[in-house]
């Protein structure tokens, strides 16, 4: 039951690890130690980004439509049946991924949208460390250290999938990313910003550094240099506040901060 749990790189390594025990349980001492190394080297590794894996969903959106004329969301998903991603492009976050008892334990998802912020594009990420249930605030830290890695691989899928409206509006690429972390803990319930798309793909953490310690706030009036008006992700922060503007309980990493953002970049 433990292994239902975990996140989903977590998830193959138990269950690759109870296979061996039962397939392999009279071989010798050896050739159990090189079935389990197999699974560790997933955990640890690089992260790869495989299109052949990525089932891309289009539900109403038009690649002419610069995002910041008509709301663009992504909504990306993992299968442990058959190892393959699932990306929805929609105007809001697609609810229908994430049903079922399965998403609820793993919370495994990643979910973003694009925003226009004082004339300015960015790409706002969002990923869920703890909270929820006790098991996930037990590997809070491991959650934290495993999205990191595979975010570059999930902003790939992101550029892939929507390759069309980034081939349409190429400054897109030079916008910048903002990637949230909810949890419980204030340790991992977190902001950075991993600058531009174009970079934040990489898998070396050789980044371009930001100065920028929080996204930007919207105009508090109506105006056209902001949109959407409201963020289409319902996400809300422990301790009741919203992603929507910023959050005093969210550790900024950036301005103020830029050796423990590079530290973190090059950690993970």
């Amino acid at each position: 039951m433990a292994n239902l749990l975990l996140p989903a790189n977590l998830k193959t390594y138990f269950l690759d690890k109870q296979r061996s025990s039962l397939l392999f349980s009279n071989t010798t001492r050896p050739k159990r130690k090189n079935q389990s190394t197999i699974p560790v080297a997933r955990l640890f590794g690089q992260a790869i980004f495989e299109a052949s894996k990525l089932n891309v969903l289009f539900l109403g959106v038009d690649d002419k439509k610069h995002p910041s004329k008509l709301p663009r969301t992504y909504t990306l998903t993992h299968s442990d049946i058959t190892a393959k991603l699932t990306l929805a492009i929609s105007h809001s976050i697609n609810n229908s991924q994430l049903q079922g008892w399965a998403n609820r334990l793993y919370r495994d998802e990643v979910v973003a949208e694009w925003k226009k912020v004082k004339s300015k594009m960015s790409l706002h990420v969002h990923c869920h460390i703890s909270g929820g249930h006790l098991l996930l605030d037990l590997i809070a830290e491991l959650r934290y250290f495993i999205f990191c890695k595979e975010l570059p691989v999930v902003l790939k899928a992101f550029v892939h999938g929507d390759e069309d409206l980034l081939n349409n509006y190429p400054e897109l690429q030079k916008a910048l990313v903002w990637i949230y972390f909810h949890s419980n803990i204030p340790e991992y319930n977190k902001v950075e910003c991993w600058g531009p798309l174009c970079e934040a793909t990489s898998q070396d953490g050789c980044r371009t550094l930001t100065f920028e310690s929080m996204p930007e706030r919207p105009c508090v009036n109506e105006c056209s240099c902001c949109f959407p008006a409201a963020s289409m992700i319902p996400w809300t922060h422990y301790h009741g506040t919203s992603h929507g503007g910023d959050d005093e309980n969210v550790v900024p990493v950036g301005r103020n901060d830029i050796t423990k953002y590079i530290y973190n970049r090059k950690r993970n």
